[in-house]
C-alpha cells in the first residue's frame, strides 16, 4: 500500500492482492491488511467511492469472521482470540448486517448483566454498535464507563467512543474528552478516537484542538501528548 498510495502501482492491484489473502489463517497478515484498509478508506473517505470500500472491506473479511465465529473453539491459541476481535470489529465497523445485529444482541446482554462481553470482545461489539448507535448508546457507553472499576476498562471505552457517528455526539465526545471522568494522560486518547473515527470526526477534532489550544498545551507543557495530539 505505501507504493500505492506514493502513486507506483494502482489502488486497483493492490485490492486485486488483498482479495487473495481471503483464506489465510495468519493474525500479522490480517492485522497488516487491516491496517493498510484502514488508511486507504480514510484517504477514499473524501471521495465518491466511501460506501464502495465498504462493502470491500465486508466481502473481504466475511469469510474469514464467519470461520472464526464469536465463541472460542478448543484448542485455540492467543492469536485466535486476537485476530476474532479484529475481523469482527473491521466487519461491524463496515456495517456487515449480521455482525451487527450480534454485536448489538451481545452488548445488551452485557449491559444488562445477563452475559458479560470476555475482554477480547469488548472492543469490537463497543466500536460497532457505537458506529451505527444513537444518544443512547453513547449515553451507555459513558455510563459503562463510570461504572467501570478497572482502569484498563475506562481506557478501552476512551479509546472507541470516537466511533460515534452524528455531529453532535461527537461533539458530545470531545467535550468529555476534557472532563474529569477523564485522566489528562487519556484525552489525547478519546481526542484521537474522534479524529480517527470518521471524515467528520477528523474534521470536529481539529476544530476542538485548535478551539482549547491554550488549555491543551498548557495541561501537556509541549510534551510528547502534544506532538502526539497533533500527529493524529
Amino acid at each position: 500500500l505505501p507504493q500505492a498510495r506514493a502513486g507506483i502501482i494502482s489502488t486497483v492491484e493492490v485490492l486485486k492482492v488483498m482479495e487473495a489473502f481471503v483464506n489465510e489463517p495468519n493474525y500479522t497478515v490480517w492485522s497488516d491488511l487491516s491496517c493498510n484498509l484502514g488508511i486507504l478508506a480514510t484517504l477514499l473517505s473524501h471521495t465518491d467511492f466511501h460506501e464502495d470500500i465498504q462493502v470491500f472491506i465486508r466481502d473481504v473479511f466475511s469469510p474469514i469472521g464467519e470461520r472464526l465465529g464469536w465463541d472460542p473453539k478448543p484448542g485455540e491459541g492467543h492469536l485466535d482470540a486476537l485476530l476474532r476481535g479484529l475481523v469482527l470489529g473491521k466487519l461491524g465497523k463496515a456495517g456487515h448486517k449480521a455482525t451487527l445485529e450480534e454485536a448489538r444482541r451481545r452488548f445488551k446482554e452485557h449491559v444488562e448483566g445477563k452475559h458479560i462481553l470476555s475482554a477480547d470482545l469488548r472492543s469490537p461489539v463497543y466500536v460497532t454498535v457505537l458506529k451505527h448507535g444513537d444518544s443512547s448508546t453513547l449515553d451507555t457507553m459513558l455510563k459503562l464507563h463510570k461504572q467501570a472499576d478497572m482502569q484498563e476498562e475506562k481506557n478501552r471505552i476512551e479509546r472507541v467512543l470516537g466511533a460515534i457517528s452524528q455531529p453532535e455526539l461527537i461533539q458530545k465526545v470531545l467535550t468529555f474528552a476534557l472532563s474529569e471522568e477523564v485522566r489528562p494522560q487519556d484525552t489525547v486518547s478519546v481526542i484521537g478516537g474522534v479524529a480517527g473515527g470518521s471524515k467528520q470526526g477528523r474534521k470536529a477534532a481539529w476544530k476542538f484542538v485548535r478551539d482549547n489550544w491554550e488549555e491543551l498545551y498548557n495541561r501537556y507543557q509541549g510534551g510528547f501528548l502534544i506532538s502526539r495530539l497533533i500527529k493524529v
